[in-house]
């Protein structure tokens, strides 16, 4: 990102594609109940079971889920959570720079520049990570309350049978709304950290250290959880979904207007802002840090060699 000191070497890209990956397992261990959380919220009232409408607030969802099905449920789809983040992350984040220099005409970077680094690499990310993102989305939101039985007994079990009985292309279900959210996510997200820390840095309202990072991390998530709720709750319901539930994503919106009105493209709102705010602020810092560790490790090595 932008606003290195003048005595901070720039970061090689394999650093950054590291410190991402290593970040955003770290931010997404800490904040996985409340992407849970959100999850759940989302895909209330889609079944119109006694249990749909138990969950209310996320630190009501958190409790009813730890109460009901225990705690480790909180935790259910973290390892394709992991598998999602290092290589959405690892990409999305890490080559944004590079990216972000190649459509760079000038001495500075513009805003068109930084958007277009946003889309290409938040585009790509998708199309290699949405196989994790749809067994991530699959254990997270199943439950034994509605059955004896549930779909899937663990992340490589989910990988299998979604693979079996949807075909190779189930894994990639989703890909259109997903592929929109994590544009949207990327570009607002990327773009309006590397915009609020440049700012606060070239005004020295404060320095390129962790409370600069914080600030900017937060005013990232608000933003980019007010442009992506619509659609994330939208791709939340298609890729849980059972084959035929719905024809097309556009099919799955207009169901969800119909039958639970427009506040439904905003269901765990709450949740989604929390844990997009406290993932920014982890995973930002840890990014930001990281790298100059790395930088400071590998210039004490060429001093000694």
């Amino acid at each position: 990102m932008v606003g290195h000191t003048a005595s901070d070497v720039p970061p090689t890209m394999a650093v950054k594609i590291f410190s991402a990956g290593v970040a955003a397992c770290v931010a997404d261990i800490i904040t996985f109940p409340l992407d849970t959380a959100k999850v759940r919220l989302q895909i209330q009232g889609e079944c119109l079971t006694s249990s749909a409408f138990r969950y209310k607030g996320v630190l009501g969802t958190i409790i009813t889920l730890a109460k009901t099905e225990g705690p480790v449920k909180l935790y259910s789809g973290l390892p394709a959570g992991l598998q999602r983040q290092i290589s959405f992350a690892s990409l999305r984040i890490g080559l944004y720079d590079t990216v972000q220099e190649f459509f760079t005409t000038g001495k500075e970077a513009s805003l068109g520049s930084k958007i277009s680094a946003g889309l290409t690499t938040g585009g790509v990310a998708v199309f290699i990570g949405q196989p994790t993102e749809v067994v991530k989305v699959r254990l997270q939101a199943q439950s034994h309350l509605h059955g004896p039985k549930p779909r899937y007994t663990g992340t490589y079990n989910a990988y299998r049978i979604i693979a079996t009985t949807e075909g190779l292309t189930g894994l990639w279900k989703g890909t259109t709304p997903n592929l929109t959210r994590n544009v949207i996510i990327n570009c607002t997200e990327l773009v309006t950290y590397d915009l609020m820390k440049e700012a606060l840095v070239k005004n020295k309202l404060l320095a390129d250290d962790v409370p600069c990072h914080c600030v900017s991390a937060v005013v990232a998530g608000f933003c980019t959880t007010v442009l992506s709720s619509p659609v994330d709750v939208v791709k939340t319901r298609f890729v849980n979904s059972s084959p035929g539930q719905y024809t097309s994503v556009p099919n799955c919106a207009r169901m969800m207007l119909t039958r639970e009105g427009p506040s439904a493209f905003f269901k765990g709102f709450i949740p989604s802002f929390l844990r997009l705010g406290s993932w920014n602020i982890i995973m930002f810092v840890c990014f930001e840090q990281l790298k100059r560790e790395l930088m400071k490790s590998r210039q004490t090595m060429d001093c000694a060699t």
